[in-house]
């Protein structure tokens, strides 16, 4: 490689580096709050949608009410497969009390969807972008029909589906909160 094409490949780094929102640059751990009202009838994750790139964390914290953070995966009571997949399942368990934390690194770039077990059917569902939009989370809610390997996969509930945020906004605004 010539000198003048390492100094255009370095500016085009440096360049995407300055491009990206400063609180995604400076922060090696992103969070997310799991929220509720005091009559548990308004439940969300905030932000709902959030971009990071491969190899950062992503921390949810529990500040009310009784939550997971759970992926749609068939590997998690039948749900879709909407992460991708080369990705590993998880299932924080239950987080019962405020403050309780659950942590997770991620390096397969793609779209994660993820929910609340006990709150999926309010509309409790979160997305993160990891590094692009990609995989079975960018895809329609039934791309899978038909498909007999997912037959006994389950439908993800109408609320939930409305609440998930486009991943092109999400790649844009860097987080989006409702």
């Amino acid at each position: 490689m010539r000198r003048r094409e390492l100094l255009k490949a370095g500016g085009g780094l440096l360049a995407g580096a300055l491009l990206q929102p400063r609180w995604l640059l400076a922060a090696d751990v992103l969070e997310i709050e799991l929220l509720s009202d005091p009559a548990g009838g308004h439940v969300n994750f905030d932000p709902i949608g959030l971009f990071l790139q491969p190899g950062q964390t992503v921390r949810w914290v529990n500040r009310a009410n009784v939550h997971t953070v759970t992926a749609y995966h068939p590997d998690n009571d039948r749900h879709p497969l909407r992460i991708p997949r080369a990705a590993e399942p998880w299932d924080s368990g239950y987080l019962i009390e405020p403050g309780k934390v659950f942590e997770r690194r991620f390096e397969v770039p793609g779209v994660y969807d993820y929910y609340c077990a006990p709150h999926e059917a309010a509309g409790m569902v979160g997305r993160l972008v990891v590094g692009e939009i990609s995989g079975p989370g960018s895809r329609p809610f039934d791309y899978f029909r038909g498909d007999p390997g997912a037959a006994d996969w389950r439908t993800v509930p109408a609320a939930a589906r409305a609440r998930f945020p486009d991943a092109r906004r999400i790649l844009r605004e860097g987080r989006y909160s409702i």
